[in-house]
Order: C-alpha cells, then structure tokens, then sequence
C-alpha cells in the first residue's frame, strides 16, 4: 500500500492536519448491507483488503465499459433528448458514465441493485476507506454521471427515475461541495500509521476535477493535458449545454464550474505522422515547423488517425490548400504545420462552443509528455492569443490538486494562513502580435473543413 511505502520513506503522518484525494471518474462501488458496520469496525492489525473482502456486491464497472450504448439512448429519450440531458447534467449520455452504469445494473442484475444499500464512486469510496464511513459524493466528481442537475447541484429527479427506481436517491445520498470538510480520519489509520486523531478529511474527487484544482485555473484559464489523448480543461463562472464535451461542477471556488473536452487524436496522432514525414525525430519534425510561416500560406489539415470524440467523427483525413482546394497530400514541412495549427484550432474552437470567453488574464497551463515542446507550444500560444505556461512544481497535477484542496479547505476552517497558494508557472510562450489576422479565418475554415467530415453515430 502506498502509506507503507511512505513510512518506509520517513513519512511522519502525525505531521499531515488534513488530507484528501482524487480517484479515475465514472467507476461506481456497490456496497453491501454490512459495509458500513465493518468500515467503522477495522483492526489496525489487519490489511483492509481482507477485512473488506464482503463489503461489496460486485466487481466495479468503470470508465472503460462501453456496454450501455442502449441504457444511455434510454437515458436522452426520458430527458427530452441529448441536447436537453447535456443542458440539466453537462453532458449528453456517454457510455462510461456513472447513471447508465447504474441503469445497466438495475436492468440486467436486478438482485444487485436492490440489495446495495449505497452505491459510491471511486473517489467517494477512497475517501470511505480514510474516513471509517461512506464518504458523500462530492458535486464535482458527482456531477460526471449524467445524474446531477449542474445548476441546482442536486440530484435530477426525472434522470434518477430512468436509471432506477425511488430508492436511487437514498443509495447516493445527498452529494457535498468538493471543498468539504467530512470529518476526522478514522481510529485505524491513528492507529496503524500514526495520524493525527484530529486530521481532517476533505471531500476526495475525480482526477480530472482534481486536475484542475492541481493547475489552479481561475474563470478564463485554459489547462491542456498533451498526452496519448488530449485533453482541454476550462474554468467557467456559468455553465452552457454542450454538444460534444463535459460541463461540470467546479472544484474550487475560483472556478464554479469547467469544461472537459478530451481529443482522441492527441500525441499517438502526432507521432504517427512525424514518423510519416520524418521519421522517429522530434527535433527534425520542429526543423520542419520551424521553416514554415504562422498560417501555413493557408494549407490546412485535420488528421484523424482514430474516431474523434470532440467532435464525433470518424477516422479521416482532410487536407486543404490555399482557397479550400482539397488536397492528397503535401509537402513534409506544410503537413507538419498543418496538423498542428489544426490541432489548436481545434481546441479552440470546442472551448468557444462552450462559451468559453479569452480575455486579458487568460492564459494557458501546459502539462503532459509533448509540453515539453516549445515549438507546439508556440502555435497553441498564437491560436489562442494566450501566453503558456508549464507547470514547475509538480508533475501530477490532479495528486497535487488533492493537496492543494486539503490544504485550503483546513486554511479556511483554521483561520491560518498558508503559503504557497499559487502555482509556480514558468513561462515558454507567447503569441506573435499578428495572430488574429492569420488564425481567426483560419479558425472560420477549421469549422468548415470538420462539417465535411464523416460523423459517428
């Protein structure tokens, strides 16, 4: 287990005042009847995994079960349709969410669902382990499982009624602000690793939740996962009813809500085609970014080597020359800057979709393996009129934003000021003063070229 293996480091946990986590998203935990009686009765000379080897009922499906195609069309029809779930829970029905989970388990293992009296998500059951009780469902993590309506940050009733039956409500229980306080560490944690009786528990939630309090982004912000997918994440002060992506409830004060948008088509994508053009070189895939122009003289590409998610469209490519002249192919150096611009618009684009407004403070919080980069980052920092920024300080922005939130949430409740509030920001970016005449019609075009692409459905 991990606190053995901080110990062994020289951990001393009678130093930590209050802790907190972050868990994968979607995943739920069906507990038994007699869980709880056995989360409150653990001996601190026993593993937890043997002494909660009964607590729950089944295996867990998480986020990676895509089997609910049927339970999520269920789930838009009783709401009205997709457009009309997306604007009550933030999204329209995914697969890997939490509330077809549910509906899955209420159609197909009737036995099951009635006879949990609580159902968690992995974050929720983390944060039970710590607190010798099941942990509430905190509105951030709570809010990705098409159950919650985002602004009234209670449970939908109508959502509930077509995933299970009256008794979902009571096996969820009433979901909590992410910034919670839900009480002290429990006795066996004191007594096998040495806690402090009095270490605060605060609310555990989703790592891309978590992530988001980890970069700290404010209203405006823009952090950007550059990995095997990419992922956008937004702070928002209102929610809007996206049409591809997630809108949920924010972790933090400073952002009452943000935008998930995650791009099939990220680094596996990038890879692919400077193999293609290059060979296995990053530094001479930037020579050839570096001998083209901002804008490309208007050659522009969307290179889907995989079905994208935002927007839903199937594998394709689609290159275009000057004037929207399709194209085969292009020079090596043309194609390399094309499907990066076309990658940033892209992600600028679906922000705008959602709302999602740039202004004088915005910038751009780069993390993942290509934000190493700066040639990338570069074109982002142009296309989106926005400095970047790498994080300096820590590499796991979602296990840094479970420290942070722990952190703030016994700041507030101690009346003690902390330092180190602010993330340490290194500067590698900033946009060219000619960007807007080169990238808003380009941005026009992005949204053409996508229209001409085949769909999923």
């Amino acid at each position: 287990m991990v606190l053995d293996r901080l110990i062994v480091a020289g951990l001393d946990f009678s130093t930590v005042y209050a802790i907190s986590g972050a868990a994968q998203q979607h995943g739920s935990v069906w507990w038994s009847k007699d869980a709880e009686a056995k989360l409150g009765s653990l001996s601190s000379d026993d593993f937890l995994h043997t002494q909660l080897a009964s607590a729950f009922l089944c295996d867990s499906p998480v986020w990676m079960d895509s089997s609910t195609s049927a339970d999520c069309r269920a789930l838009e029809e009783a709401m009205g349709g997709p457009e009309e779930l997306a604007k009550i829970t933030g999204s329209r029905a995914y697969e890997r969410f939490t509330g077809p989970q549910i509906r899955k388990m209420f159609r197909t293992r009737p036995r099951v669902y009635q006879a949990a009296p609580r159902i968690s998500l992995v974050s929720s059951f983390a944060c039970s382990l710590f607190l010798g009780k099941i942990a509430p469902i905190d509105l951030a993590d709570g809010s990705g499982m098409n159950l919650l309506d985002i602004r009234t940050m209670q449970w939908d009733e109508r959502a509930l009624k077509a995933c299970g039956d009256e008794s979902l409500i009571h096996k969820l229980g009433a979901a909590v602000p992410s910034a919670s306080d839900v009480g002290p560490v429990s006795a066996y944690f004191v007594q096998r690793y040495g806690f402090r009786p009095d270490c605060r528990v605060v609310a555990f939630t989703g790592d891309n939740c978590s992530a988001l309090a980890g970069l700290r982004l404010r209203s405006g912000w823009i952090g950007l996962s550059l990995g095997t997918s990419d992922t956008l994440l937004l702070g928002l002060t209102e929610p809007a009813a996206p049409a591809a992506g997630h809108v949920l409830v924010g972790p933090t004060p400073d952002a009452p809500y943000m935008a998930l948008l995650c791009f099939a088509n990220g680094s596996l994508t990038r890879q692919n085609h400077r193999d293609r053009l290059v060979g296995p070189s990053w530094e001479a895939f930037n020579e050839l970014l570096r001998s083209t122009v901002r804008g490309n003289m208007g050659f522009m590409g969307v290179y889907y080597d995989t079905a994208e998610i935002v927007p839903r469209r199937a594998a394709a490519r689609l290159l275009q020359a000057s004037g929207g002249r399709a194209v085969q192919a292009g020079a090596p150096a043309a194609e390399a800057r094309a499907l990066l611009e076309g990658q940033a618009l892209a992600r600028r684009a679906h922000a705008e979709d959602l709302h999602f407004t740039i202004g004088p403070s915005s910038k751009l919080i780069a993390t993942g393996g290509a934000a190493a980069n700066k040639e990338f980052l570069q074109i982002f920092a142009d296309v989106f009129n926005v400095p970047v920024y790498v994080l300096g300080e820590h590499g796991n922005a979602a296990l840094l934003g479970a420290a942070v939130r722990a952190a703030a949430v016994w700041s507030r409740d101690a009346a003690v000021s902390l330092p180190g509030s602010e993330p340490t920001l290194t500067p590698v970016a900033t946009p060219y003063p000619d960007h807007d005449a080169i990238y808003t019609p380009m941005l026009a075009r992005y949204r053409q070229i996508i229209q001409e692409m085949p769909r999923l459905h």
